[in-house]
């Protein structure tokens, strides 16, 4: 690219959870629930070692002795972003730290790499900003660029279709996270 927007003002607190929002999982005695028992807890994604803890005095309240297994059952606070059965306390912790930073906005660029959590922080540092529309996007594009497009032809050019051409060219993508919503990443 030649020539790029502005640097976009920072993602503001907007997009960030309240704390009652916070992501957290449902952490489920297996023992238990094989048996026909519903126990677990909720636990706040806050570090890989409380967790930890909080699961172990859950395990040791169980309606059953000596359980020693657990799974995840269930979270909420994150967005839509998928965590697995047996994911990791430090990959809740990392995803939860990630989500409560970027929102919703965060979990959707999440879902667009696989729910690869590397490629999704790195996919932030190529942010372009947010925009109505692709079709605003290319236009500040050009005109940022310095083009000088006559006033007798700006009605004239597509910026929908030259915002819309580079997503297909694979030099952007966007995220929509509403009406008039569109995020946009670089490619590189």
């Amino acid at each position: 690219m030649p020539c790029e927007p502005a640097t976009p003002a920072p993602l503001g607190t907007a997009s960030a959870l309240p704390s009652e929002d916070a992501p957290r999982i449902y952490v489920a005695c297996l023992a238990a629930y094989n048996n026909g028992y519903l126990h677990g807890r909720w636990i706040n994604a806050t570090t890989p070692d409380e967790i930890m803890d909080k699961v172990r005095a859950m395990l040791a309240a169980s309606p059953l002795p000596d359980a020693d297994e657990w799974a995840i059952h269930d979270y909420e606070g994150f967005e839509g972003a998928s965590l697995s059965e047996y994911a990791s306390f430090e990959t809740v912790c990392a995803l939860a730290e990630f989500i409560s930073e970027h929102g919703r906005l965060g979990a959707k660029v999440h879902r667009h790499y696989g729910d690869d959590l590397e490629q999704a922080r790195a996919a932030f540092e190529n942010y372009a900003g947010e925009y109505r529309s692709v079709a605003d996007f290319a236009e500040e594009l050009a005109r940022e660029c310095g083009t000088e497009i006559p006033a007798s032809l700006q009605y004239y050019i597509d910026w929908d279709a030259m915002g819309w051409d580079m997503a297909l060219n694979g030099d952007i993508f966007t995220v929509e996270t509403g009406f008039d919503q569109v995020h946009i990443f670089w490619s590189r």
